[in-house]
């Protein structure tokens, strides 16, 4: 028989807040937790869902064998799909430079180029890219030409799958997993409604043919943490953004931490507060003291207050139920909120279309039962009963279905 919702729900935040202050350890410990066989599935699935899996290889010295199995095998599916996105990038830089167009290879590729991450550690479920708004249809063109097709667009990018290829169902990272890719013209997170925008910090202000790196570490940073601020807003933050935010740091000097600060923006960075607590609160001494002090006094008070206290399963799909007002403490003018509620009623018909091209594109919303509902009907449900969240019981279904470790 299957667990109850409720075990669950507690199995994911015991072993998901164990994972994350396991893996800020300085000297990880080699004591392995008490856990019971469903505990050990759920720990799975939560490394899994926060992309640490091959981080926690090389750091966990926990003795359970199907653990460490586990681990192992998903950083040699990871490594394995490495090689291939870099090999991808490569192809990418080469065609760039033939057609004189300028790309900024963002996140994850930028955080691998500074060495940041070894081969096999980070994984990557696509490649981001940004280009000028101009440059856009030759980009397309030249992602056409290696094979690419358009899946679907979303209000922050387009994104591109290969022609040839299907999604690999099962628990976790799959060295033939399609690589897909989301190209960018702007750099912005709505927070919940009113978007930011930081593309001007992002994109070389003399940028050459091929791939270009970002402007500055300050830069990266600026982007990691208002990445980091959208997933915070919306309940989808992994330890792995964290982890990300924490490697960088280490290398960033004053000045690197003062580019968060644009001069030519009248709004200064408050949405970076939220993530750079959460970093200080699991791997503490990281953040400088007087750049979290900068950043609250710029800080709304409700978001301010409740940043103070949030943890890493709060803000994660490690959260297993919906939340009908998630993000309200974002919400920073009576304006925002309006918005907010109105959107929530009578959703856009941009909101609409992505929905419904989420339905078609993800494996983990194939739950007909649930995405099917009217939205009249998933409200009412929402406010009636707590409902799980799809892409949640996704995963958690894959480790609970993984066959046991042959190794």
């Amino acid at each position: 028989m299957p667990p109850s919702l409720k075990i669950v729900k507690e199995g994911l935040h015991r072993t998901t807040e164990a994972l994350a202050l396991e893996l800020a350890l300085p000297q990880p410990s080699d004591t392995a937790p008490e856990w019971s066989d469903l505990e050990w599935q759920l720990a799975s699935a939560a490394a899994v869902a926060h992309g640490v899996s091959p981080l926690l290889c090389k750091s966990s010295q926990w003795q359970n064998p199907g653990w460490k199995f586990f681990l192992a095998s998903q950083q040699a599916h990871v490594e394995h799909r490495h090689r291939r996105i870099a090999a991808l990038l490569e192809r990418i830089d080469t065609d760039a430079r033939a057609v004189e167009l300028a790309i900024v290879p963002l996140k994850g590729s930028a955080l691998h180029a500074l060495r940041l991450y070894e081969p096999g550690d980070r994984p990557m479920a696509d490649i981001d890219l940004l280009v000028r708004e101009e440059d856009a249809g030759r980009a397309i063109k030249l992602l056409q030409e290696l094979g690419y097709v358009e899946s679907f667009v979303v209000w922050k990018h387009h994104v591109f799958k290969p022609a040839k290829g299907e999604p690999v169902v099962g628990l976790g990272e799959h060295r033939d997993t399609p690589i897909n890719i989301e190209l960018h013209t702007r750099i912005q997170e709505r927070l919940p409604v009113t978007a930011v925008d930081i593309t001007r910090r992002i994109y070389p202000r003399q940028p050459h043919s091929g791939l270009n790196p970002y402007p500055s570490d300050g830069a990266l940073m600026s982007h990691l943490l208002l990445h980091a601020a959208g997933n915070i807003c919306h309940r989808s933050l992994r330890l792995l953004h964290l982890n990300d935010i924490a490697r960088l740091s280490a290398r960033m000097s004053p000045s690197d931490w003062d580019s968060l600060w644009d001069t030519h923006s009248v709004d200064a960075p408050w949405w970076a507060l939220p993530p750079l607590r959460l970093v200080e609160r699991y791997y503490a001494n990281t953040i400088p003291k007087n750049v979290l002090d900068r950043l609250a006094s710029h800080c709304h008070p409700l978001l301010k207050i409740v940043s103070r206290r949030q943890t890493l399963t709060q803000v994660s799909c490690s959260e297993l139920w919906h939340h009908t007002l998630h993000g309200v403490e974002w919400l920073r003018s009576f304006r925002d909120i309006g918005r907010y509620v109105r959107n929530r009623v009578r959703p856009t018909d941009e909101a609409l279309k992505e929905h419904t091209d989420l339905v078609r594109t993800q494996i983990w919303l194939q739950e007909k039962s649930w995405v099917t509902l009217s939205r009249g009907q998933r409200a009412l449900a929402l406010l009636t009963r707590p409902l799980p969240r799809m892409d949640t019981l996704y995963v958690v279904r894959a480790a609970l279905e993984a066959p046991p470790p042959s190794g």
